[in-house]
């Protein structure tokens, strides 16, 4: 028996089945903001769109797909970080809130890509803490990270990068394209700035680029969460009593400013990021701030327009952070276009959740409601995605690993809970597409004070549940988009929260969700709402 046809049967198998090398799979570019609010991007077209904060990239949008409906499952940053890695819901991941410990050696989507030929690269903040696994070169950012000369986590351990944390991550991400790249395989980069997150520090060159800009207010500004249940009113993150001059927003409380910029001083502002600057960082920064400042006590604020001058400190920061990171999806689209990569690279940009930049009177992030739920999504597949479209259709963080394995012609295991959203991005409408998304937010009591909660969000209606404290909120979005009355009472919608409350709970089962979600003792819920004690009492 001649065995030459028969080994040729069997190549010609294996080709049809493991994944095709080099240059007919596309390389994968994602780029990943942290807190990076949809309403300050402004191929979003929301209210911030005036100040015109990401013109590199509403470009990307402009050559791609924009997904209007793009949710997280948990509004906080190593949660959200983990589902994408799993593409699973946080309680199966085990990593529920920021303090957990991420297990590395469960699946992930970058481990199947390398194992199906990809070379695999992850630079900037991660927030899962431990090595990376899966990735070919990893530099991370300890934690949180610093703007100012961050440290870096690497396999051959920890590293401090004099600069700009936005910068450096660009920096390494481009270098490895130019210089480390094995223009054999096809890659998947990622590219994961600690910007826009608090505390907002703005890179030297942006100090001030929106001091002649009066930045819009959201219309809830000065919500008083009225029609909402008890958790609403019972946090700590509204711009006006939890937003600190000196931690957040830099104002310098202690400085004689008679003294020159490098004299001056600042309490606590941005954790160790003052005392990481150089004395030219620190002195552009004091030139900048210390007028500010000085004008600021000059002006003795209160009430309502002490609030509003505390907004505009914080976007133009916030704004400003913004800045550097489009300037990195610029400079990305850029090196990619110089190398004649471009054509078959998808780019894909998005961040961990939505924020609140002054919405309800709020900042950060963790709710259910529409400023912290949604991320913003953006999608450059060239032949594939047609430019300049918007999608409408519901999609998830819990999507991510899903589609980037479809894109690389890589299975995706049959335990991953979420949906590839290619047949999307090619323009196609797949059958029994989800009406329904599933939220659960674990982190309580903790930083801010957010409630947990879950809850179900379908086209025009929401139901949020705050099961510790046994109170429920749904909202008409289509009547009610800023969801300022909870209709949770309302006759009116009796047949649809009872068929809401029965969608949340054959979500829950389809998810596996077994999370303890008891209504906890009176004792407990006025416990843990006493007022922290104020510092020195």
């Amino acid at each position: 028996m001649n065995p030459r046809p028969l080994l040729l049967s069997l190549l010609l198998l294996a080709a049809a089945v493991l994944p095709c090398p080099g240059a007919d799979r596309p390389n994968i570019v994602f780029i990943f903001s942290d807190d990076h609010s949809p309403n300050a991007i402004g191929a979003y077209d929301r209210w911030l769109k005036s100040v015109n904060p990401t013109p590199r990239i509403d470009e990307l949008a402009a050559q791609g797909m924009l997904f209007e409906r793009s949710y997280c499952t948990n509004s906080i940053c190593g949660p959200v970080r983990a589902v994408i890695e799993t593409g699973k819901h946080s309680h199966l991941n085990g990593f529920r809130q920021n303090g957990d410990q991420f297990n590395w050696d469960q699946p992930t989507f970058a481990k199947l890509l390398q194992k199906g030929g990809y070379q695999t690269v992850l630079y900037g903040k991660y927030h899962l803490e431990g090595k990376p696994q899966g990735y070919d070169d990893w530099k991370v950012l300890p934690g949180q990270g610093l703007y100012y000369n961050p440290d870096f986590i690497t396999p051959d351990g920890k590293v401090t990068i004099e600069g700009y944390c936005t910068d450096i991550v660009t920096d390494l991400a481009v270098d490895w394209l130019k210089e480390k790249r094995d223009p054999a395989k096809p890659f998947l980069l990622r590219v994961q700035h600690k910007a826009p997150h608090r505390n907002w520090m703005p890179a030297p060159r942006h100090l001030g680029i929106y001091d002649d800009v009066l930045i819009p207010e959201p219309p809830t500004l000065f919500t008083k969460h009225e029609s909402q249940a008890s958790p609403s009113r019972h946090q700590e993150l509204e711009v006006d009593r939890h937003m600190d001059l000196n931690y957040d927003l830099f104002v310098d409380l202690t400085a004689d400013f008679n003294q020159p910029p490098s004299q001056q001083r600042q309490d606590r502002s941005a954790w160790q990021n003052m005392q990481r600057m150089t004395a030219a960082q620190m002195d552009a920064w004091r030139a900048y701030y210390g007028p500010l400042d000085k004008a600021f006590h000059e002006a003795n604020l209160y009430g309502e327009a002490l609030v509003r001058w505390k907004h505009q400190r914080y976007l133009r920061n916030y704004l400003a952070c913004v800045k550097g990171v489009d300037e990195s999806v610029g400079r990305l689209m850029d090196t990619l276009k110089e190398m004649n990569l471009a054509d078959n690279t998808i780019v894909i940009y998005s961040a961990d959740q939505g924020f609140y930049l002054g919405d309800r009177g709020w900042y950060d992030k963790r709710w259910m409601y529409e400023p912290s739920l949604e991320m913003p999504l953006i999608v450059k597949w060239p032949g594939v995605t047609s430019p300049g479209s918007r999608n409408h259709d519901l999609v998830q963080n819990l999507d991510y690993a899903e589609t980037f394995l479809e894109m690389a012609g890589v299975a995706v295991p049959d335990d991953m809970q979420g949906r590839s959203l290619v047949p999307l991005l090619k323009g196609e409408k797949p059958k029994e597409w989800r009406d329904a998304i599933y939220y659960h937010y674990f982190e309580y009591p903790s930083v801010h004070m957010v409630a947990r909660q879950r809850g179900v969000r379908t086209d025009r209606f929401k139901l949020i549940h705050f099961y510790q404290f046994g109170e429920w909120e749904f909202y008409d979005l289509d009547a009610d988009p800023q969801e300022l009355t909870n209709q949770y009472a309302n006759p009116v919608y009796a047949t649809e929260v009872a068929r809401l409350k029965e969608r949340l709970e054959k979500l829950k089962a389809q998810y596996a969700d077994d999370s303890d979600i008891s209504e906890m003792p009176k004792s407990w819920q006025e416990e843990v709402r006493k007022p922290a004690p104020k510092p020195g009492a």
